[in-house]
């Protein structure tokens, strides 16, 4: 032969795939790879010139050319493939981008048309390739990817058996482990399916009594995650991580739990202590973007939208950060950058949540009930239901509101967040306010730690008249926790009772806590304009337009 296709896999194998294409492309060509006379070797040829494309991130260009490779696999004599698939079926390959010396494995063809496809974000394209692999032929790579399609198509059965099936495989499979959890399984159901795999190898590749230690553990932390007891997961997860000590997998599914419960500083420290160790992460970095966000921690957020874009622009999590990052600046950039996560990866809920909240913003809530909505369908997200129930109340749904706020507390029973939205929705009507207070007072006794209730339960005593109850119930918490939305809820209470010295200091002890408090820089110059004798209310003269034509150079400098 003219041109040695095994010179094009070793290409292919030292990641030298530029010059595997170029070489590919003789093979193709070659007169001894006739589709005619050798059919064998233009179907071999073929899938090697695919899998360069399909390394150098050119689908289209590889599903074309695999494609064209099993149109020329049905015209190989079949007294030929009979002798060659005795071999195929004791050296089948597992690899997605390799194929047998002497013929191609057509289903492992097809799996790499599916992965091409699903890179694309092609997703039936790709179930259908897949579905196209007989039970037997597949591997483990195939049931993962396979499993992935299911769930992404919402075929919930389908997906639970082919993971499980993954485990039986390899116990060790942690996604597969995830993904049934979320599916519902149990944790018993999951860890039963474990042993099977000791029995069927006839050999134990690991320490039985050492598995049971600590991914056992694993399991259960993840179905807590599922079911939302967060409480629990994180107690399982501390629990692996002083086992495990500076696990990053484990630091970011702590630090996500955190963020979503509300245990932002938490949080933030352990996701500095995953970028500590580990730089380059992109996993759940959205998350804290909008921890910083919210911390008003801009020049943080800044740089962490800085690195993100260096480290890789077409994570979905990038995109999220970016839509934080713009939302000070310009709302509409800001919705893309999210909308733009979700075209990357339809399941990402930060992407939905963050489309909602602009949404919401932008006076658009009927769309924003969807972007909601579909986060929520992708799993239980307290933000999800929180979003849902701002948005209805925004609408005058009451019904609806109330309605998306028990769901939440029927799917997250032990989540005082959860008590929470039903009381905000009963606090929106005068009439349920005592309601109220009963659903933020049982969230804080689930939770007394939970500052959102206590400042809720703040504002409903100051709209009942019952200022001084409200002072001692956040002077209280003060004692305990130094929060500056804590400082910031007192004063604006002292200002109405016309107690401007007392609200000053707490309104500079915010800033002390969060220079970058919002509430508290408006609250405090609207305070020191009224002890001025100046109308707060009073609209402002122009200022000089080159000077706030050099205040946004300097904002756009900021931002980029």
């Amino acid at each position: 032969m003219e041109v040695p296709k095994d010179q094009i896999a070793t290409l292919i194998e030292h990641g030298l795939y530029n010059s595997a294409q170029m070489l590919g492309c003789f093979l193709v060509s070659s007169p001894s790879a006739n589709a005619e006379s050798a059919p064998h070797l233009k179907t071999e040829s073929l899938v090697l010139l695919g899998d360069s494309f399909f390394r150098e991130r050119e689908y289209r260009r590889a599903i074309h050319t695999y494609k064209q490779a099993l149109q020329y696999y049905k015209i190989i004599p079949k007294q030929n493939l009979a002798s060659s698939r005795s071999s195929l079926s004791s050296n089948r390959s597992s690899s997605p981008i390799s194929c047998n010396g002497s013929v191609i494995n057509e289903n492992e063809v097809k799996f790499k048309i599916a992965s091409c496809h699903c890179s694309l974000n092609e997703n039936k394209a790709a179930l259908v390739e897949m579905e196209g692999i007989p039970s037997k032929a597949r591997n483990l790579p195939m049931n993962l990817l396979l499993g992935k399609l299911y769930r992404i198509s919402r075929h919930s059965r389908a997906a639970i058996s082919i993971y499980k099936e993954c485990l039986r495989h390899c116990p060790y499979v942690l996604e597969a482990i995830t993904a049934l959890a979320e599916l519902g399984s149990t944790a018993k159901d999951i860890i039963s399916l474990f042993p099977q795999a000791l029995n069927r190898s006839g050999r134990a590749p690991f320490d039985h009594t050492d598995l049971s230690r600590w991914l056992q553990r694993y399991v259960e932390a993840q179905c807590c995650m599922a079911s939302n007891d967060y409480k629990g997961g994180l107690e399982l997860f501390a629990d692996l991580l002083q086992r495990f000590p500076n696990n990053i997998h484990l630091l970011l599914e702590m630090a996500k739990v955190e963020a979503i419960i509300g245990k932002n500083e938490e949080a933030i420290m352990n996701f500095e202590k995953a970028r500590s160790i580990d730089p380059y992460i992109t996993t759940y970095m959205d998350e804290y973007a909008i921890l910083l966000k919210l911390k008003s921690d801009y020049p943080k957020l800044n740089k962490l939208v800085h690195d993100l874009l260096n480290i890789d622009p077409g994570r979905p999590e990038v995109f999220v950060a970016l839509s934080v990052l713009w939302e000070r600046k310009d709302e509409k950039k800001a919705l893309q950058y999210a909308e733009q996560s979700i075209r990357i990866d339809e399941r990402h809920i930060p992407g939905y949540i963050i489309k909602g909240n602009f949404l919401l913003t932008m006076k658009r809530a009927e769309a924003a009930v969807s972007a909601f909505r579909a986060a929520q369908e992708l799993r239980p997200d307290i933000r999800a239901y929180q979003g849902l129930v701002h948005t209805y109340l925004a609408l005058s749904k009451f019904k609806e509101a109330l309605y998306a706020s028990r769901e939440a507390m029927k799917a997250m029973p032990q989540s005082a967040k959860a008590l929470k939205l039903v009381g905000d929705v009963h606090a929106s009507n005068s009439s349920g306010r005592e309601k109220a207070k009963k659903f933020y007072e049982s969230a804080l006794r689930l939770e007394p730690g939970y500052l959102g209730a206590a400042l809720a339960l703040a504002e409903l005593h100051v709209n009942e008249g019952r200022n001084g109850d409200a002072v001692s119930l956040l002077e209280r918490y003060l004692k305990d926790w130094a929060d500056d939305s804590l400082h910031v809820k007192l004063a604006e209470v002292f200002a109405k009772t016309n107690m401007p010295q007392e609200a000053l200091s707490h309104y500079q002890a915010a800033l002390r806590l969060n220079p970058q408090n919002e509430a508290a820089k408006r609250g405090l110059e609207r305070l020191e304009k009224q002890m001025k004798g100046v109308d707060p209310d009073a609209p402002e003269e122009d200022e000089d337009n080159d000077v706030e034509d050099a205040d946004g150079d300097q904002d756009e400098t900021e931002l980029l």
